[in-house]
């Protein structure tokens, strides 16, 4: 059984026993740092083929997250961590590029959680993820992460408005559509195994359920990364990301990618699935 393994099993047995949205709750302040090392080929092509990123040319620039993501789950595991990783939701990223990267870099990686954040349906916490070669630092990101529970804000005044509703048209709002892509019911698994992250709200619809999502949904950073790619030869310039993940996709579906060069988005009938921005070299 793979360390990935590991962590997952020990997050089933553990998520049961924290309960999320404690007002005493503390992060650990540990943190996972891998040493430098030499990227995998074979996985770095599986990633790239699933989420359409060419075989070849720059790393792309959403990987590194997920050569961190064993560290991060093994950090939202632990028993100190105050969240049950079972059922967490993507809810946003943020990455920065320093300078191109390459398949042939070996990059040292340092994980950690960086902050309990009340939200409006649960607690998020923050978890950042830093990339160094020769100790200098080249890439790092920072994503929130949904632990969903009953809250007293939710209770006390109604909630506010659907966040996923197309907004008007004019120069700010609907963004030209670019391409329409076809999900599968097995999106999440192809993803989950090209990634490591098996989280069970991706992966069959009775594992979904048993969180609350009537279908299984597409990972968030499945749904990003598909983005970037979609930009071709341009996705190597691209040198920093914000992503924000508005509602589900449910697996199977179609959807519609839409840009004006630097803004995105994705949607499905009349609801943002996710909207975004990048900056590029130059």
């Amino acid at each position: 059984m793979t360390g990935l393994s590991l962590s997952l099993v020990r997050g089933a047995v553990t998520s049961p026993f924290k309960r999320a949205g404690r007002p005493d709750a503390a992060l650990p302040a540990g943190r996972e740092v891998l040493p430098p090392r030499r990227i995998a080929p074979g996985p770095l092509a599986a990633y790239s083929r699933v989420c359409g990123f060419a075989e070849s040319g720059p790393l792309p620039i959403t990987y590194p997250h997920v050569l961190g993501f064993p560290a991060a789950m093994r950090l939202m595991t632990a028993r100190d961590f105050p969240l049950p990783v079972l059922g967490l939701v993507h809810t946003w990223i943020e990455i920065t590029a320093h300078r191109a990267l390459h398949p042939t870099d070996e990059l040292e990686l340092t994980v950690y959680a960086d902050g309990l954040t009340p939200h409006r349906r649960g607690t998020e916490v923050t978890m950042v993820t830093e990339a160094r070669l020769a100790g200098q630092l080249v890439w790092e990101s920072r994503s929130g992460y949904l632990s969903r529970h009953a809250t007293v804000a939710a209770v006390s005044s109604p909630p506010p408005g659907p966040r996923s509703e197309l907004p008007p048209p004019g120069p700010r709002g609907e963004l030209p559509a670019v391409a329409e892509w076809r999900l599968p019911a097995d999106l999440g698994r192809r993803y989950g195994a090209a990634s490591g992250d098996r989280n069970p709200i991706h992966l069959h619809p009775v594992t979904a359920r048993l969180f609350g999502f009537p279908r299984h949904i597409a990972h968030g950073m499945w749904t990003v990364a598909r983005c970037l790619a979609e930009t071709g030869t341009e996705a190597g310039r691209i040198r920093s990301v914000r992503a924000d993940f508005k509602a589900p996709v449910p697996l199977p579906s179609t959807v519609t990618y839409a840009t004006d060069g630097s803004a995105f988005q994705v949607r499905g009938g009349n609801r943002v699935h996710l909207t975004g921005s990048v900056t590029r070299e130059g």
